[in-house]
């Protein structure tokens, strides 16, 4: 995928899906939200596209409901903040650590 966005159109070719199962799905999934412009013509990302191909295969090959799907994506949402939290908090550990260890080489230099 090069391009910034897609049309309804060129995401049902990809996905080999209809214009109103996707449309629907924006209804089920508050996290489906292509942008739209002032035609009010729908424009997906490829990480739409994405998100649309994971739910395509919950619901098609693993033989989800849209409830379970809804639940899954829910999980995922709350894993991957929980991950981004949790590399903060290293990432300003190791600042901390850092920051300690070059003032005890300071004090070190100084003697």
């Amino acid at each position: 995928m090069s391009k910034f966005y897609y049309t309804i159109g060129e995401v049902c070719n990809l996905l080999d899906l209809k214009a109103h199962v996707l449309r629907y799905w924006e209804k089920e999934f508050p996290q489906v939200k292509p942008k739209k412009n002032l035609g009010r013509n729908r424009r997906y990302t490829p990480d739409d596209i994405e998100l649309l191909k994971k739910i395509k295969y919950m619901l098609y090959n693993q033989r989800y409901t849209i409830d379970g799907v809804r639940r899954k994506l829910k999980e995922s949402e709350k894993n991957k903040t929980q991950i981004e939290l949790n590399f903060t908090v290293d990432k300003n550990n190791a600042k901390a650590n850092i920051i300690k260890e070059l003032e005890e080489v300071r004090k070190l230099l100084k003697t």
